[in-house]
């Protein structure tokens, strides 16, 4: 894995892929825009009903989750969830929860991750964090209330059966915690704050902290779906490629862009001296590292006898994205 950057020097058709990746990405890109639309409808309306409501009681607990968790997120991990359900036959109803239950964790993540204990920012999904509207109190609360309610829509979805939903509910508790999922990646991430860090350091990093919980996404649909463990493992395999996409385009995004754009605060990883790409490589280097991996990510779904355009279309996305 070491020596993964260093393959872009042997890929003689990098630019022809580029070509087709810009090509089929035009040619689908008003089905996938539907597509994540639908995804995002269906997910908001699902966690509109796992949620309380924000005049329950405690009011300023729930206030503070729903601000969370309605502040326009881009849904990447229920996109994923769906995306790998679909290709292997399963509906939106027996979607639905497993995403939506996903996206609470996520979302309790950065609740937490943005506290003045780790992160310590003022902005996420261009509004004020959940601490600054709410107070660092609550967001701890509701960042906690976030992760149990997750696992209880996991456990209460009577559309599954209950060998999946154990699996699930096993799996994506892995995912978010420690020592390899999502937790554990935080955790090290902080670690490696002001001090020098190696490739495969910043590649376990990220593969933990953001790689985890987008894996076990696309992992979890095609275990809905009835995927075959083969086809489940094809699927895994291309979902660590996206999760490290994510993360590379992510810190490539924290040096390039700005925060108007981004919805959270530009040029925080280089303050804090993180364990990033670009201060690994530089930003040229890291781009083509970004067209590498997705090309790595799509290459994993050949194996498979489905038409997987939606994930190919989902890879395109995470390249090509500005926030």
């Amino acid at each position: 894995m070491s020596n993964l950057p260093y393959r872009i020097a042997f890929r003689k058709n990098l630019v022809f892929d580029n070509w087709r990746r810009i090509t089929d990405n035009l040619q689908s890109m008003k089905p996938f825009d539907e597509f994540m639309q639908d995804v995002n409808a269906d997910v908001d309306a699902t966690l509109d009903a796992l949620v309380p409501a924000a005049d329950d009681e405690p009011t300023r607990l729930h206030e503070a989750i729903r601000w969370s968790l309605f502040a326009g997120g881009k849904r990447i991990r229920p996109g994923l969830v769906f995306a790998a359900g679909e290709t292997f036959g399963a509906d939106a109803k027996r979607l639905s929860r497993t995403a939506a239950a996903i996206e609470m964790i996520h979302t309790f993540s950065l609740i937490h991750d943005d506290l003045p204990a780790m992160d310590d920012d003022d902005l996420r999904r261009g509004k004020e964090t959940c601490h600054r509207k709410f107070g660092e109190a609550t967001a701890i609360l509701a960042g906690d209330a976030l992760q149990t309610l997750a696992f209880k829509a996991l456990a209460e979805d009577d559309g599954l059966t209950p060998e999946i939903r154990v699996r699930l509910i096993a799996e994506i508790a892995t995912a978010s915690g420690t020592p390899t999922g999502m937790v554990a990646g935080q955790q090290l991430d902080l670690d490696a704050e002001g001090r020098t860090t190696t490739i495969d350091e910043i590649e376990t990093i990220h593969s933990r902290k953001t790689g985890a919980l987008i894996t076990i996404s696309a992992k979890a649909g095609a275990m809905i779906g009835g995927a075959s463990e083969p086809e489940i493992a094809a699927i895994e395999q291309y979902a660590s490629r996206v999760g490290l996409l994510f993360q590379i385009t992510d810190d490539l995004l924290d040096v390039t862009g700005a925060s108007e754009t981004l919805g959270k605060t530009a040029g925080k990883d280089a303050a804090a001296e993180k364990a990033t790409y670009p201060r690994h490589f530089g930003v040229e280097e890291t781009r083509k590292l970004a067209n590498a991996i997705r090309n790595d990510a799509c290459d994993a779904l050949a194996t498979l006898n489905k038409d997987t355009s939606l994930l190919r279309a989902l890879a395109d996305r995470i390249v090509d994205r500005t926030n």
